[in-house]
């Protein structure tokens, strides 16, 4: 057969049976030039191969199909099987020509991108049955298939191979054919075909199978099996057909990303280790600092310089609740954010947090709305006013401009709930998803709003462990109210 220069790979998908069969078989690249003319193809159309190889396949066109072949030169583009149209095309002489036809793109590496086709072109004959068009269709189709198409007897010979066999085992059909499957079976995987027989001879279909098997220079191959059995007129398991896929890529592919997840593991590992240990050794000299600050506040009688020293006392300060939540994320990481659990009541709790926070502040007033009297908790009391203290100074924070926050709570079936309400700048619905997320800043906040989005996820975390629900309920630019949930008691 005469080949065309820089032409690739499509002649190879056919082998010495695209010359058997009574089916032509045209091989076209992306812009319709003939690659491959087999025997029964200068039969039906009269040219022979050297007259037609490298030429448009146009020559063949029909006036009359000329949309058809259109839509079918497109369905192929799109990387479309056409299965068994009707249609006409022109001998050699000028005659027309009645046919049925199977177009099978041909894909160049990308599955999105067709580099040709193969044409099955059968002529329409009224003494040739559906049935039988319908299998040579199927003979033609197996035969390109990139997975290894492969049938045995029940006693494991093999009894036919496609070109993927070939393809992926590097066996000939002629090498494969009558030999035993073992062939393909590594050794210490010998007993997989005792197994694989017994459930084919029981009717059992085996789906995606995956294992290893040899190619014919002794490459090993991760493959996915399916295999179905094949039964006669009577019913009766004769063999088993067997499509062989290799998945080696995939599995090297899925290996590095295990080895990468792995890797990321261990440098977020590390990563909270040094925070951990970074704020372990800020705490020190921060603590130190602070205790010199209150020294020097006590003895400086200027009022301006005691002005600025309160300045300083205040970011010292804010330094500090830093660090001690950087020093909580990596203990929460690391599984060691324990609780010291006590019993205490919660209204003295809450004032204590609004006390805590109003000291500080000067822009807003923070409102209690209302009492619980004789209600205990028995939690971690400095964890949890720690979570209202960030609700409070979160709730002056994001609401610049108003001048108030509300403090409620209530305790209902032995549920004790808090709320701080404000009216500030509020979240959006698929911000509030992601707040309690670590290290999650809102994409809208301000740049000069501090912070490292790590407050709400402590937050989350306390209360979780407390077996308690935390949650939020916000509008943009009207507010919003954080909740917590966590068991609670009335005083008996």
């Amino acid at each position: 057969m005469k080949t065309i220069p820089d032409l690739e790979t499509s002649l190879s998908n056919f082998t010495s049976a695209a010359f058997a069969i009574n089916d032509a078989l045209v091989v076209k690249n992306k812009e319709g030039i003939i690659l491959s003319w087999n025997p029964a193809a200068v039969r039906i159309f009269g040219y022979e191969a050297s007259e037609i190889l490298g030429r448009s396949g146009n020559i063949l066109s029909h006036p009359d199909y000329e949309d058809m072949e259109k839509v079918l030169k497109q369905r192929l583009e799109n990387n479309e099987k056409v299965s068994g149209i009707k249609i006409k095309r022109r001998h050699k002489n000028g005659d027309t020509l009645n046919l049925y036809l199977t177009g099978i793109p041909v894909q160049n590496g990308h599955p999105s991108k067709t580099k040709g086709s193969i044409e099955v072109i059968t002529i329409a004959d009224p003494m040739l049955s559906e049935p039988d068009i319908a299998i040579r269709r199927l003979a033609a189709i197996v035969d390109s298939s990139d997975d290894a198409i492969i049938s045995k007897n029940l006693q494991g010979i093999i009894t036919s191979w496609n070109f993927g066999a070939r393809k992926i085992f590097g066996y000939t059909e002629q090498e494969a054919i009558g030999r035993h499957i073992t062939l393909l079976i590594p050794p210490e995987l010998q007993q997989e075909e005792d197994v694989i027989i017994g459930k084919i001879r029981k009717g059992e279909r085996i789906d995606h199978f995956e294992t290893i098997r040899l190619t014919k220079d002794g490459k090993r191959l991760n493959i996915s099996l399916t295999i179905s059995p094949i039964k006669n007129d009577k019913g009766e398991v004769i063999g088993a057909s067997k499509i062989a896929r290799d998945i080696t890529e995939k599995i090297q592919y899925e290996n590095r990303l295990k080895q990468n997840a792995q890797k990321l593991k261990e440098l977020n590992k590390a990563k909270d280790e040094f925070i951990g240990m970074a704020s372990h050794e800020l705490k020190t000299p921060l603590t130190s600092i602070n205790a010199y600050l209150q020294l020097l506040n006590k003895t400086v009688q200027n009022p301006e310089a005691r002005k600025f020293l309160a300045k300083t006392m205040r970011q010292v300060n804010k330094l500090s609740r830093l660090v001690s939540d950087l020093l909580d994320v990596s203990k929460i990481e690391a599984g060691k954010l324990q609780l010291n659990l006590t019993e205490f009541s919660a209204d003295d709790l809450i004032d204590e947090a609004i006390e805590n926070v109003q000291q500080i502040t000067s822009s807003h007033t923070i409102q209690r709305e209302n009492r619980l009297g004789n209600v205990k908790i028995t939690a971690d009391r400095a964890r949890i006013e720690q979570v209202l203290i960030n609700f409070l100074t979160n709730a002056i924070k994001y609401s610049p401009g108003k001048d108030k926050v509300l403090v409620s709570a209530s305790f209902e079936d032995n549920q004790l709930t808090a709320a701080v309400t404000d009216f500030g700048i509020g979240v959006s619905y698929s911000e509030a998803e992601k707040i309690f997320t670590r290290f999650y800043r809102s994409q809208e906040l301000s740049p000069t709003l501090a912070g490292l989005g790590i407050g709400l996820y402590i937050s989350l975390e306390i209360i979780e462990r407390h077996q308690g629900k935390i949650w939020l309920e916000s509008e943009p630019g009207k507010g919003s109210t954080f909740y917590f949930r966590i068991p609670a008691d009335p005083f008996s």
